[in-house]
């Protein structure tokens, strides 16, 4: 019988398909279909993985099947063997010596593979059977009858170093020791919130915290926000530990995932760093997870199953009852909450590493600038005279391209997508217009499409302009970095390379360079274009510009050169704008939780977003109106545990060629919300409607649009 968490190969229709058994029914239910193969002897996810499947499938309210497809690698979806390096033998059972040749008169192919394994008691391969003509149902049946018996051996973990660390640490101030101490101190389960400044030295308390762990024979697991993050992280801890260190993001190819996923179920990997789906990474012997930059909307899972890694993590480390460290110079304001009442213990670094200064930031009125000036005239001075002192400048840009629309100064026509309400951006570059929501590309028109003119202009920049700009003005490299230009293997990593040798360069880039980076000659930062965040409708636009914005500023002065940042804003007296010019984000922050407390908005209450994208909005709302109703009569909401608000078209109403709405539930209490969620999305299932549209349901937004 296979066990819980084991792949097996079942007839679905006229196809096989992969299987993972969830349990086991009573023999007297004759609708079943036998299984065809069992694939593997052992469950290939164990019950603690298994666990926290379930856990996930039931929060996020999505179909267990897929949580449990997200979670094994494709390779292992598609039926290949669990351990490809492992090596396999046939040998024949105690049971199987028994049996006499009269007893398998009838199946001659079964007699003849049961003698071939009688003369190598030793076993047989996979590879040694094929050359003998045994065939593989005989295998099979011999099995079945428990006279034959599969085994695999695999790679052996390898003995632990008589010291695990390669190089001595660093001398750790004062802080950093005292948060190093707490988390070594922790007995079991116990989540930390590292709280540190930029160039606080948050690194080096991960890994002198963790070595202690690793020394003890377990595994540490750390999560980084992005891919471009891990290659710096993985050179790092390679260069402090004499430990294995395997990787898992969406950038390995399936083998590669495969075996990093193996190594660390099998104790072989004792260093796991990854992206967020690393969370879902089988361990043998966890010891400590770490989160990086806790505070990043890409460790939420925007599609599929809408998960947030950094919650499994802390779920993740009740279950193996280890501690968890969330780590970040600008805390996301749920966590900072804990943090305020003590459900996380709560390490402060409050000064950077080495004696270095935290950047001033200076507010520069740009309400007068034109829109096609990217740079005030102050800032572009002040980038001219760091590259004549020999130090380096980062301009950010949260944009790409070239301009991000293209007009008609006669009849005021855009360049709109036609599939989303959005414009297309001008990458000039490329010769043409895209769109960043659908990536819906055309060519540049010579003319207007509505009135013929040929007088058409771009409108507002992206980093493809300043860097054409930033290239006439300075007498030294300008290096951009954004998705465009970073796209080819290994293209990142030579760029950062060429910044940190030094030599007197200005920056160009998105948020790609806003956080995990220590450019040691970086002085100046330019930020422009973040005042949307602030005055965005989303409840989090004002918090994640103030990350955005005092990350960027972290990457200036972080070594022994004083750093700057100018902030160019059109709403230089706005109360949030002058508390994250100030440089203190726990004032900023306090001021978002009252206002957050008052309206029973995240930390103080709970969201659930339901959205539906259909051909039109007329059956995106019906949908939605068909979800809602049940709820608005019953008693569930009539005590207002749960309002529901909505539905509505969403802030995108067409995207990709969908119109797209969505139905906002909110609740001061978490089993309430749940207790609705689940009997909305049974009702949602059930309805004729649903074959129409296309719909899900996001648990804790991050994002509102």
């Amino acid at each position: 019988m296979p066990p819980r968490g084991a792949r097996v190969e079942v007839p679905f229709g006229k196809r096989t398909l992969v299987g993972v058994v969830h349990g086991h029914q009573p023999s007297s239910l004759k609708t079943l279909k036998p299984v065809k193969q069992v694939l593997d002897e052992a469950p290939i996810i164990d019950e603690r993985l298994y666990a926290l499947c379930e856990w996930a499938a039931g929060y996020y309210h999505h179909p267990l099947g897929e949580v449990l497809n997200f979670v094994l690698p494709t390779l292992l979806r598609q039926g290949q063997a669990a351990r490809p390096d492992a090596e396999i033998r046939w040998r024949i059972t105690d049971r199987g010596r028994h049996v006499t040749p009269d007893r398998l008169k009838r199946a001659p192919r079964q007699q003849e593979a049961l003698a071939l394994l009688a003369e190598h008691p030793d076993g047989l391969t996979p590879a040694m059977l094929e050359a003998l003509s045994v065939s593989r149902p005989a295998l099979q049946a011999l099995r079945e009858k428990q006279w034959a018996e599969r085994e695999e051996h695999l790679p052996q973990v390898p003995p632990l170093p008589a010291d695990v660390l390669a190089e001595p640490a660093l001398s750790a101030s004062p802080e950093q020791r005292l948060a190093i101490e707490a988390i070594n101190q922790a007995s079991g389960f116990q989540p930390f919130l590292l709280d540190g400044v930029t160039g606080s030295g948050k690194t080096e308390v991960y890994l002198q915290a963790m070595a202690p762990v690793l020394a003890a024979g377990h595994q540490v697991l750390v999560l980084v926000p992005e891919i471009g993050l891990t290659p710096q992280t993985l050179r790092r801890f390679r260069q402090r530990f004499a430990v294995p260190v395997t990787v898992m993001h969406s950038g390995l190819n399936d083998r590669e995932r495969l075996e990093a996923w193996l190594a660390a179920g099998e104790g072989r990997a004792r260093i796991i760093i990854g992206t967020r789906s690393a969370i879902f990474t089988p361990l043998h012997s966890p010891g400590l997870i770490i989160v990086d930059e806790a505070h990043d909307g890409s460790l939420k899972q925007q599609d599929g199953l809408r998960y947030h890694a950094r919650d499994l993590a802390t779920w993740r480390a009740r279950q193996w009852n280890i501690p968890v460290v969330h780590g970040s110079a600008t805390p996301a304001l749920e966590t900072l909450h804990l943090a305020h009442t003590d459900r996380y213990q709560w390490l402060r670094l409050r000064e950077r590493a080495g004696g270095a200064a935290l950047p001033d930031i200076e507010l520069l009125d740009a309400r007068d600038a034109a829109p096609d000036a990217p740079l005030l005239p102050s800032a572009l001075a002040a980038i001219e005279d760091t590259v004549r002192r020999g130090e380096q400048a980062l301009v950010f840009l949260n944009r790409r391209g070239f301009a991000p629309v293209i007009l008609c100064r006669d009849c005021g026509w855009q360049a709109e997508c036609p599939r989303c309400d959005s414009v297309m951006t001008w990458h000039r570059s490329l010769s043409q217009l895209r769109c960043h929501h659908c990536d819906h590309q055309q060519r540049v028109p010579r003319r207007c499409p509505e009135c013929g003119s040929s007088n058409l202009i771009d409108a507002g920049a992206g980093t493809e302009k300043l860097e054409a700009l930033l290239s006439d003005h300075c007498q030294a490299p300008v290096v951009r970095i954004d998705r465009d230009t970073t796209r080819r293997k290994g293209s990142l990593d030579a760029k950062l390379a060429e910044i940190r040798g030094g030599a007197p360069a200005v920056l160009v880039g998105t948020q790609m360079l806003a956080k995990g980076h220590h450019f040691p000659r970086l002085s100046l930062v330019v930020i422009t274009n973040l005042d949307a965040g602030f005055l965005s409708a989303d409840f989090r636009g004002p918090e994640q510009a103030a990350q955005l914005l005092l990350q960027v500023a972290g990457r200036a002065g972080r070594k022994d050169l004083r750093g700057r940042v100018l902030l160019q804003s059109r709403h230089t007296d706005h109360h949030l704008v002058r508390l994250a010019a100030a440089g203190d984000y726990h004032a900023l922050a306090d001021t978002l939780l009252e206002e957050r407390r008052m309206a029973g908005l995240p930390p103080f209450g709970h969201l659930a977003l339901l959205r539906c994208e259909a051909m039109s909005m007329d059956k995106a709302l019906a949908f939605l109106d068909e979800c809602a109703a049940p709820f608005l009569q019953h008693s569930n909401i009539d005590d207002d545990s749960v309002n529901l608000l909505g539905p509505a078209p969403a802030p995108m109403e067409k995207r990709a060629g969908r119109y797209r709405a969505q139905l906002l539930l909110q609740a001061r209490q978490r089993p309430a919300l749940h207790a609705v969620l689940d009997a909305l999305v049974r009702h949602a299932r059930g309805l004729p409607s649903a074959r129409h549209c296309r719909w899900h349901l996001d648990v804790d937004p991050t994002e509102m649009v």
